[in-house]
């Protein structure tokens, strides 16, 4: 016997309901919610919507992903899923797009010259087959009920609905045909979810929903009020991407991905421990594999493989040797040591400049964005450069006064602390 929710989702696909409809029954969820059992079956119909890609039986057990609510410098998954493919795990990782201020994976990958995000379920299956990983965007195949439910969410307002975000995220998810999945959940002023309690409730139905589907489903809770790493916009972050790939990325972001490697090597029984497999995580970091694995899966996805024999051809793949592009370096107005980097300030001076969105439909400059010559916990001088800009044109006086006040200095020293707040 077919229930509601099942034949909600089967009116969403095959056009039996309205778009009213279709809102009227979404608005009624935003106000009242769903219980854990109910979400969970959500999910799993807009899960079968669509096509689920299916794996050999040897390596299936192997087949994890990571997913990330965005945020000012979030590069994690350029680094993770050919870091995953270097320790024997298979990552055909799905990404999207970057919207507002938060950067998208398909967008920066794009920054590199010949990229194609459009791959077919059977490039995706050789490519995970023979590589180990591939990152491409999301086929009409994939979960269509949530293709239209998000659509009609986005301009009605229902956006923040902890079920309907959990099966949006987890259905397509699944439709990857995972055994385990880490969800990375960013917490303040720069990320989707500003609030604590909130981002601990979503990871809650996340968990319990990815585990009533049978995928082992681990949450990270991690900062996002300042910049994560040095750079921010799209080859920038590539750049620092291949970068952290070749054992020599920023602290946080390294740290970041071992750790959320390490629990999907745990769960998938590779290793004895989270620990254990942060250790291989970053071994592979050090050792080159990880970067071997992510230029064979460029060029796999259209990158000549000449962008990647010296420094100067990387650049100008990525776009980075434009003599239109313009540098602007910042100088700290005082000595001290720097206490907080507004992410969000920053993020919407890149936005401004044309290295986001506003609209999914949007072009971007993928050129634009900025590198910080420091961090927080930074000692620094009179007149020492804290970050350089990339940008066309001149900066306006409003673009300079908001990265001037995005720095706040401080006469004594502050500690640093880890970007993960906590692990469910």
């Amino acid at each position: 016997m077919m229930t509601e929710i099942q034949a909600f989702v089967n009116g969403v696909v095959d056009g039996g309901l309205s778009d009213t409809e279709v809102e009227e029954w979404m608005r009624n969820v935003f106000d009242n919610g769903l219980t854990e059992q109910d979400t969970v079956e959500l999910t799993h119909a807009m899960l079968h919507s669509g096509t689920v890609l299916q794996w050999p039986t040897e390596w299936s057990h192997l087949v994890v992903d990571k997913h990330s609510t965005g945020g000012i410098g979030d590069k994690g998954s350029l680094v993770l899923a050919p870091a995953l493919a270097a320790c024997g795990l298979k990552c055909p990782m799905i990404a999207g797009r970057g919207l507002a201020h938060t950067g998208g994976t398909l967008d920066k990958l794009e920054a590199l010259q010949g990229y194609n995000v459009n791959i077919s379920p059977e490039q995706a299956f050789k490519m995970v087959n023979e590589i180990g990983c591939m990152i491409g965007g999301q086929t009409g195949e994939i979960a269509p009920a949530d293709k239209r439910m998000y659509a009609i969410r986005d301009v009605t307002n229902l956006i923040a609905s902890v079920p309907l975000i959990t099966g949006s995220i987890v259905s397509k998810k699944a439709a990857e045909g995972l055994a385990a999945l880490v969800m990375d959940i960013k917490v303040g002023r720069a990320a989707f979810m500003t609030d604590i309690d909130d981002a601990r409730e979503l990871a809650e139905s996340i968990v319990s929903t990815g585990a009533g589907l049978g995928i082992d489903t681990s949450v990270t809770l991690t900062k996002m009020d300042t910049p994560l790493g040095f750079a921010a916009g799209n080859a920038l972050e590539v750049l620092e991407s291949i970068e952290t790939l070749r054992g020599a990325g920023p602290a946080d972001l390294e740290e970041l991905v071992c750790i959320q490697g390490g629990i999907l090597l745990h769960a998938v029984g590779l290793c004895k421990s989270v620990d254990e497999g942060a250790y291989r995580i970053h071994d592979s970091l050090i050792d080159g594999s990880a970067m071997t694995t992510f230029e064979k899966m460029c060029i796999a996805q259209g990158v000549s493989p000449s962008s990647f024999e010296n420094e100067p051809k990387l650049l100008s793949t990525l776009g980075l040797l434009d003599p239109k592009l313009n540098t602007t370096e910042f100088m700290v107005p005082q000595p001290g040591w720097i206490v907080d980097l507004d992410a969000m300030a920053l993020g919407k001076v890149v936005l401004e400049l044309g290295g986001g969105r506003l609209n999914l439909g949007d072009d971007i400059d993928p050129g634009v964005g900025f590198v910080l010559e420091a961090h927080v916990g930074s000692l620094m001088v009179v007149d020492e450069p804290w970050i350089t800009f990339y940008h066309r044109g001149e900066l306006s006086p409003y673009h300079r006064e908001m990265i001037d006040g995005a720095i706040q200095l401080s006469n004594d020293p502050v500690d640093t602390e880890s970007r993960v707040i906590e692990i469910l």
